[in-house]
């Protein structure tokens, strides 16, 4: 029995892990923007198509579609990328292709809301990938920590209450949190370190954009 609830909690924390994969977060951000009753959320649909076009490519399929190279070039050895060293080719790829990201985006005329979320993406996977160089901190984590602040500033400079919204992102961070360290891929400090960052690190750019 022991051995059942061991093997069904990791494949939930497992599945968890897959659903809030890091490179998912900046979308998911970004439908949050175009979901939530504030003015944002009424632009057009062309614009919205567009913006998540760009997103979709460069922030999720452009870096998924290297993993496979990564791997066949044993730069990784698992598919997971759990070694902190083996992390840190991936992380400055996606680092450069958000960094296209703000290129692009930038040269549109888009809500200012919507620039400083994008560039506070690119900027967080800028820090990740430096402070990985030393230290294994949990990108898990900083992306769930970067929603929370996304609804949070979204909710404080709208004028708009987003409860569900906030409730959401809250037990997903709790979700995605309590499965980092179920399956031991990292440890609290790991996993607070990186919450905070990325709360702090998109919470700034928003505000202060």
């Amino acid at each position: 029995m022991p051995g059942k609830t061991m093997h069904a909690g990791n494949a939930l924390a497992k599945t968890i892990s897959t659903v809030f994969h890091p490179l998912l977060i900046p979308l998911y951000g970004l439908l949050i923007v175009f979901s939530a009753p504030t003015l944002i959320g009424y632009l057009p649909y062309a614009v919205k198509k567009i913006l998540f076009m760009i997103i979709l490519i460069n922030n999720v399929l452009l870096p998924f579609s290297f993993i496979p190279y990564f791997k066949f070039r044993n730069l990784i050895s698992t598919w997971t990328i759990d070694n902190r060293r083996e992390r840190i080719i991936p992380l400055i790829t996606t680092s450069f292709f958000y960094s296209v990201t703000v290129f692009i985006t930038f040269r549109y005329n888009i809500p200012a809301f919507i620039k400083s979320y994008i560039l506070a993406v690119a900027f967080l996977a800028i820090a990740l990938t430096i402070i990985n160089f030393w230290w294994k901190i949990s990108i898990h984590a900083a992306g769930s920590g970067a929603l929370i602040a996304l609804v949070v500033i979204l909710s404080v400079k709208m004028q708009a209450p987003l409860p569900w919204f906030l409730a959401a992102v809250i037990l997903s961070a709790g979700l995605v949190m309590t499965a980092r360290l179920w399956l031991n891929t990292h440890n609290p400090k790991e996993i607070w370190a990186g919450f905070f960052l990325g709360f702090i690190c998109s919470g700034l750019f928003l505000f202060l954009y």
